[in-house]
């Protein structure tokens, strides 16, 4: 895959959410937000009629026990109760505050005497339902209604005796302010419920917003994951095809000539040996590189020293330096870390078979380990040509390989090691010596200085 391709792609499943994925986080959000405003919305009218009902039934309750105590005390005071008519009229002061009490018969029409005036009575006075529901066996009835067109009244009806005639005791309660209170409660329950509904919208749109961050960043992990698997596999195919290729061009050769014998076929089977070779470690890097994308591979953690590390590591590419005419030089000093000693050492036979790759016959691959600061620090430094600047962001990337790069590489080397050292809490940086050739340089945190649980960073730090 080229590099305009990988930037097309890139740019069509970058980092951001695409047109649809926004379409749909939009109305998720929406439907939060719609959530958040309808619970809100149903708590609040639940709560209003609850506190709505409860604030009338205790003015009604307050209102009825006036009128059953302004009739108690009325019926108690009469001490001939067959022979003195109730005292009526309107009352100020005392329990009986703001009431007015009255004495009709049967057929409705106000009784002349004990402060009753019919001439003065409000219109809808007497009230003749009340009359009504007490002949019709009530001991007491209690209703609304309004007097004067707009006056909304309480009444209660009960049944006196008066010289053997059978009339009726009517006293009438003001609920002018009971009714206020009510309308102030409505007006107070409503704009409270607005206002508190509109809070509530914009913190549900607000919070739903938050709360998509990380469904958005997820969304834009798989894609990138996706993408970068689809560029490894087609990477990995492109790698694969060319010793595959050599072998069965090998196979071919090897058929057409298979009357003659081996030592005269020529190089068929060292290419085939020499593929296979290759081509098992490039599956044995792409299966390490599976498992540590898949987390399946676990680090050890033990105490150890990085120099006898990377001696041991450095020795063991001794024979292919030789055989290529170069020279390996281990400057090690002790530096304790905490880290898997086996990737460790590939860590360092990775970056000295780099350098040696690069490197022209008569050189030195110098290996050096020191403690700086709070970090051990592997330096491996080749002759060869250096790194181009344009190269230099990519070194660690998978099946990269700069041009004129020695075609005997997988591309999966540095990646493995930028995987090592990140997942020891390190950092890895690749960088041109000022004269000739190429530094590597890893920097693990030193034993005291290593965190309780080892921390991934980015190759470059």
């Amino acid at each position: 895959m080229t590099d305009a391709a990988r930037a097309g792609e890139a740019g069509h499943d970058g980092s951001a959410v695409t047109a649809a994925e926004e379409r749909l986080l939009r109305g998720v959000r929406v439907n939060l937000a719609s959530w958040s405003a309808g619970i809100t919305l149903a708590v609040l009218v639940v709560l209003g009629i609850t506190l709505f009902v409860a604030v009338d039934r205790s003015l009604t309750a307050s209102g009825t026990a006036q009128l059953e105590a302004r009739a108690d005390v009325l019926t108690g005071q009469r001490p001939d109760p067959d022979d003195v008519l109730p005292e009526g009229g309107l009352i100020f002061g005392g329990p009986g505050s703001g009431t007015f009490t009255l004495v009709a018969d049967a057929a409705g029409q106000a009784v002349v005497g004990a402060g009753t005036r019919q001439g003065r009575l409000p219109p809808g006075l007497p009230l003749v339902d009340g009359i009504e529901a007490v002949r019709a066996g009530e001991v007491r009835d209690v209703r609304t209604a309004t007097i004067a067109e707009e006056t909304p009244v309480r009444v209660l009806t009960q049944e006196v005796g008066f010289r053997g005639r059978t009339l009726y005791l009517q006293i009438v309660g003001d609920r002018t302010a009971e009714q206020r209170t009510l309308a102030v409660l409505v007006v107070v329950l409503v704009v409270g419920g607005i206002a508190a509904l509109l809070i509530s919208s914009v913190a549900g749109a607000a919070f739903a917003s938050r709360a998509l961050v990380p469904i958005r960043h997820s969304l834009a992990a798989q894609r990138g994951s996706l993408r970068r698997q689809r560029e490894f596999a087609a990477d990995a195919s492109h790698e694969l095809r060319t010793p595959l290729t050599v072998i069965r061009a090998s196979v071919e050769d090897l058929e057409r000539h298979r009357s003659e014998p081996v030592g005269e076929v020529g190089t068929a089977l060292a290419d085939i040996r020499y593929e296979v070779d290759h081509l098992t470690t490039m599956v044995e890097d792409l299966l390490l590189l599976a498992r540590t994308d898949s987390g399946a591979l676990q680090l050890q953690r033990v105490p150890l020293d990085l120099g006898d590390v990377a001696a041991d590591g450095a020795s063991s590419m001794g024979k292919v330096a030789t055989e290529r005419g170069i020279v390996v030089a281990v400057d090690p000093e002790p530096t304790d870390v905490v880290g898997d000693p086996a990737r460790l050492r590939q860590l360092v036979v990775i970056l000295v078979d780099n350098a040696v790759r690069h490197a022209p016959a008569g050189s030195t691959v110098a290996v050096r380990v020191r403690a700086d600061g709070p970090d051990a620090v592997l330096v491996v430094e080749d002759e060869g040509p250096g790194i181009r600047p344009e190269d230099l962001p990519r070194v660690f990337d998978r099946f990269y390989r700069a041009p004129g790069a020695a075609g005997d590489g997988t591309g999966l080397g540095l990646a493995i090691a930028a995987w090592i050292v990140s997942r020891h809490g390190g950092r890895i940086e690749a960088a041109n010596r000022p004269a000739r050739g190429a530094r590597l340089t890893a920097r693990i945190p030193l034993a005291h200085a290593t965190p309780a649980t080892m921390v991934e960073r980015s190759p470059s730090g």
